[in-house]
């Protein structure tokens, strides 16, 4: 009865021994694996990073010329409102000369 026991315990490992390094091998197939999932995601990183440095720099350029332009616009607006204004007064100003002028050459056409 000994016998078969240690025959038995020597076959566990024998059997132990040999899956063991089986069973190693798997975890580093399974250990590669990560390692390149991860390999690829530093890239992936590291080109979304790059992509952020140039999107933050555009981002940083167009809001510096939209402030331009909004005070471009601005400048437009009042621009306008003075030319318009400028010309309401030509128009009332010419609008009270040729009344004057009517007025005046009825009266001479009266002598």
């Amino acid at each position: 009865m000994e016998c078969s026991c240690r025959r038995l315990k020597g076959m566990a490992v024998n059997t132990v021994s040999a899956e063991l390094p089986q069973r190693i091998d798997e975890l580093r197939e399974k250990r590669d694996e990560v390692r390149k999932v991860v390999q690829k995601q530093e890239e992936e990183k590291l080109g979304l990073q790059k992509e952020m440095v140039a999107l933050t720099k555009r981002l940083a350029e167009i809001d510096d010329s939209l402030s331009r332009k909004y005070a471009y616009s601005h400048e437009y607006d009042k621009t306008i409102e003075e030319v318009e204004a400028a010309y309401s007064k030509i128009l009332e100003s010419s609008q009270a000369l040729l009344h004057v002028l009517k007025s005046e050459a009825s009266q001479m056409a009266q002598k």
